[in-house]
């Protein structure tokens, strides 16, 4: 996974899978610590002791259609090669919170990549809870999330063309207001 709206995605079908009915993304940049902090929380069913344990190492998943689960022990790499630290907390029946920190100016910190492709595809396909986006920085702060969406778009498709263009824009304004681009 070479951005972080990879990992992104990839962590948030993990909680959908825990039958999830709240994620919350929380991302957030501060350059007088110099500390990029991504934050994924959910309440779906949690890891018991032993599967959380295991859960860093490449060569365990709970799927059963592979044998390898890259996705975490991915994430916690790429923290921990750019300078940050990883943490990843749950509790059976109540969830799971993944926390990685990367240092801002480190040169093999993953880049966030397109997050209003990713934001569109999670609000599109996860529709059994909502999704919640965070992302801070020092110009300010921008929320946005599928209740919020369904509240506002009713019972209209997110595949039409000028709603997922609608979409894309409120996303993609709205972080460049706060200094983000691709």
């Amino acid at each position: 996974m070479k951005t972080l709206s990879e990992h992104i995605l990839d962590i948030v079908q993990n909680s959908v899978s825990a039958k999830s009915t709240l994620i919350e993304i929380i991302v957030e940049e501060d350059k007088i610590t110099d500390l990029y902090s991504l934050i994924i929380r959910d309440n779906g069913c949690g890891m018991s002791k032993e599967t959380l344990a295991k859960a860093i190492n490449p060569f365990f998943t709970s799927r059963t259609t592979r044998k390898v689960g890259l996705g975490i022990p991915l994430l916690k790499h790429n923290a921990e090669a750019a300078g940050g630290s990883f943490s990843l907390e749950s509790e059976l029946n109540v969830g799971t919170v993944l926390t990685a920190r990367f240092q801002l100016s480190n040169i093999d910190r993953p880049p966030l990549g397109d997050i209003w492709e990713t934001l569109y595809l999670m609000f599109l396909s996860y529709t059994d809870g909502n999704l919640v986006y965070r992302h801070k920085t020092e110009k300010g702060g921008f929320q946005i999330s599928s209740d919020e969406l369904k509240e506002v778009l009713g019972d209209v498709s997110y595949q039409q063309k000028e709603i997922r263009e609608g979409i894309l824009e409120l996303i993609k304004s709205n972080l460049e207001e706060i200094g983000i681009t691709k």
